[in-house]
């Protein structure tokens, strides 16, 4: 690892760092948060997935985070959003949705996707054992993010409920595979067989879910993806079908932005500390 960069931040320390990562075949870059309780004992850590087109800045930079981390003494770790740099491929037509900054948290099976995207694996297996090897944290992880994120967060945490104590997101895609973004993503990473598809499908996992973990999700009501892409109610209506125990929260007035999760992200990591607390 190569420290980029440091700061003081409500007595913990804003780091940011770069390493060379086996599973995207690439440098990556990630920020971290250890609030000041990680100077004398290990800390919990919460796991932050971010958007399109975002990187580990985004969250570090708005989400006002750092505060409530510090009293309640989580990490909280930020990784890029897909594999960047020399050779690592594109969208052909530079596409916001696909491609660099849209690595979907899927490990991809198509070329040339497939020697790079792998973003699941980064997420669920390298990071963390990074993670837990250089910083004073413990082996409890919840998981977190928002749009994109939010559906890496929820398909990454039902996929391995014994990884993570408690899930949430903001904005997620629900239904990827019946929304423009989602079908984008998972046709050309995944390739055409819908059948593969359905382990990186939110409301899906919920419908088939055979262990629950605590989930939260907070949605905005004037966020203009939201009919077309996020689909929130397939969400709500796999848990009711399911029995699982989903909290939705429809928050009137906001939007898909960052001003959205800083107003919300204090009840989400008072969520995740009961949990954390509690493994």
């Amino acid at each position: 690892m190569e420290k980029i960069s440091e700061y003081k931040c409500f007595g913990g320390r804003q780091l940011q760092y770069t390493h060379s990562s086996e599973s995207l075949s690439c440098d990556m870059r990630f920020g971290i948060y250890l609030p000041p309780q990680a100077e004398i004992q290990n800390v919990p850590v919460l796991y932050w997935l971010s958007g399109l087109t975002c990187t580990d800045e985004n969250f570090t930079q708005k989400a006002g985070a750092q505060r409530v981390a510090a009293e309640l003494g989580i990490a909280i770790v930020m990784p890029d959003t897909s594999p960047r740099g020399e050779g690592v491929p594109d969208d052909e037509n530079g596409a916001y949705d696909f491609g660099l900054g849209a690595g979907f948290y899927v490990n991809a099976t198509e070329a040339p996707w497939s020697d790079h995207y792998r973003m699941y694996d980064y997420t669920v297996k390298e990071l963390p054992e990074l993670i837990e090897a250089e910083f004073p944290v413990t082996e409890m992880r919840a998981i977190s993010g928002h749009s994109m994120g939010g559906h890496g967060a929820i398909t990454i945490g039902l996929n391995n409920p014994d990884r993570y104590t408690s899930i949430s997101a903001f904005s997620p895609i629900c239904h990827p595979i019946d929304c423009p973004w989602g079908e984008k993503a998972l046709g050309n990473y995944l390739g055409s067989d819908r059948t593969t598809w359905a382990k990186h499908d939110a409301s899906e996992l919920v419908r088939h879910a055979e262990k629950q973990l605590p989930l939260l999700v907070d949605q905005g009501l004037a966020d203009n993806f939201l009919a077309e892409q996020l689909k929130p109610e397939t969400l709500e209506a796999a848990a009711a079908e399911s029995g699982y125990a989903l909290t939705l929260r429809r928050q009137e007035g906001y939007d898909h932005s960052y001003f959205f999760i800083a107003s919300f992200i204090e009840d989400h990591l008072r969520f995740h500390a009961k949990y954390l607390a509690d493994k």
